[in-house]
C-alpha cells in the first residue's frame, strides 16, 4: 500500500499559522471601503451628519477609525477611536488632542490641513512616516479625515482612519507628515489649499507711550498738612545741562 504524504505547503498538526499571513492589512483598500461608506450616507447632502455613523457600517474599518471634534480653529480631540490607534499610542486616546499624533515639526502643518477639512469643508489624505529608533521599527501609516455635521448643524466633526504597515514596537508611535492632498466634497469644486500658520503672535507690537503725569490734586484751604502729604506734592524734575558753545 503506497504511504500517504502531506504536501509541504500545507500546514501540519500542531502548526501555528497566523491568519495576517493570508489577509494582510491593506490601507489603501481600508481607506477606499471608508470612504465609501462615507459616500453613501449623504445621501444628496454635500456632507453626512455625525448621528448617521454606525460601527456596524464600517466593520472591516473599526479597528483603524476615529471621530474627531473641533475644539478651535485647527484643533480637534479625539471622541472614539479604534483598537489600532491605541496600540500606537500604548493608550487610550479619548480627550486626546489630535495632534499628539505626530511630531511637534508636523503638527502645524496637520492644524492647517484640518481646518481645510473643516472650512472649507474637503477630504483630507495625509502619508505619514515615523523613523526607527531604539525598539521602534520604520513605521509608515495613512490617514483619511472626512468632515461630518453636528447635531447643530455646523461643520465640527469628521470621521477618518489611520493604518500603519510594519511592527509598531515601543510606544507612542509618533509620526512625521511626508505628503497630503486636499479634495473638495463637491466634484468640480475648487479645493481649499491649506494656509500656513502663523508662527506666534505676528502681529507688530504696540510702541508704549509713557501715560501723562496727572497734575496733583488741589489742597483744600485749611487742610491739615502733614509731612507725608506735602512728600506726596512733590515732583522731581530732570533738567538737562546746556551743552558748552564752541
Amino acid at each position: 500500500m503506497a504511504q500517504e504524504t502531506t504536501p509541504a505547503s500545507a500546514p501540519t498538526m500542531g502548526e501555528v499559522v497566523q491568519l495576517i499571513d493570508f489577509d494582510p492589512i491593506r490601507p489603501g483598500q481600508i481607506i477606499i471601503e471608508l470612504r465609501a461608506y462615507w459616500e453613501s450616507l449623504r445621501k444628496g447632502r454635500a456632507i453626512p451628519e455625525r448621528s448617521d455613523v454606525e460601527p456596524r457600517g464600517i466593520r472591516n474599518a473599526l479597528d483603524y477609525a476615529f471621530i474627531l471634534e473641533r475644539i478651535a480653529p485647527g484643533a480637534a480631540r479625539f471622541r472614539l477611536a479604534g483598537k489600532h490607534l491605541i496600540d500606537l499610542m500604548g493608550m487610550e486616546v479619548r480627550g486626546m488632542p489630535f495632534c499628539s499624533l505626530l511630531d511637534p515639526s508636523s503638527r502645524g502643518r496637520l492644524s492647517d490641513v484640518l481646518e481645510s477639512v473643516f472650512k472649507a469643508p474637503q477630504v483630507a489624505e495625509i502619508r505619514l512616516d515615523s523613523p526607527g529608533g531604539y525598539g521602534r521599527p520604520p513605521l509608515t501609516a495613512r490617514m483619511l479625515i472626512l468632515p461630518l455635521r453636528s447635531d447643530l448643524g455646523d461643520v465640527t466633526r469628521a470621521l477618518g482612519c489611520i493604518i500603519s504597515e510594519g511592527e509598531i514596537g515601543r510606544t507612542p508611535r509618533r509620526f512625521d507628515i511626508v505628503s497630503d492632498e486636499v479634495v473638495p466634497v463637491i466634484p468640480g469644486a475648487l479645493a481649499l489649499d491649506p494656509s500656513p500658520s502663523a508662527a506666534g503672535f505676528n502681529e507688530q507690537p504696540s510702541p508704549w507711550r509713557a501715560p501723562p503725569l496727572a497734575a496733583p490734586a488741589p489742597v483744600p484751604v485749611g487742610a491739615a498738612q502733614t509731612p507725608e502729604a506735602r512728600r506726596a506734592r512733590f515732583r522731581i524734575v530732570h533738567e538737562t545741562p546746556e551743552r558748552p558753545k564752541d
